[in-house]
């Protein structure tokens, strides 16, 4: 994929883009402290200077630090570096639900299992008056 805007942040070594959505780009990184792998998101560039949009980031961060759940990325850490906003999370390694469905259907006892961890997830963060608004297969 493509290339990272730095080659590190703070003590993250940036590695390989993982995806674009509507506030970033998301990396794989390597924890040099701790010596594990992280997936850090970056603000979309055109956003980093605008004020509303960086603390919309931040609150993201924020709100999906307060949540506990197997099937929802731990967020560690958040990082200001050079006027770039940067959130450091657990990542979750393996394919996406849409590179799972490219080659054709799921088995129908794999759908309702990623069914019912999904709507988990959702429930906790319903619990704690959290609606997410930006649900995508990848």
């Amino acid at each position: 994929m493509s290339v990272a805007p730095v080659e590190a942040v703070g003590p993250y070594r940036l590695e390989s883009l993982l995806g674009r959505g509507g506030m970033g780009e998301v990396y794989k990184a390597h924890d040099r402290r701790l010596d594990r792998s992280v997936a850090i998101k970056h603000i979309r560039p055109e956003d980093a200077g605008d004020p509303e949009a960086r603390e919309r980031f931040q609150r993201e961060a924020r709100t999906a630090a307060q949540l506990g759940h197997p099937a929802i990325a731990q967020v560690f850490d958040i990082l200001e570096e050079n006027g770039d906003a940067w959130i450091v999370m657990e990542l979750i390694d393996g394919p996406t639900l849409a590179e799972l469905v490219r080659d054709g259907p799921l088995d129908i006892g794999l759908v309702l299992s990623y069914g019912r961890q999904v709507a988990s997830a959702l429930a906790v963060a319903h619990a704690q008056g959290i609606v997410h608004r930006d649900l995508k297969s990848e």
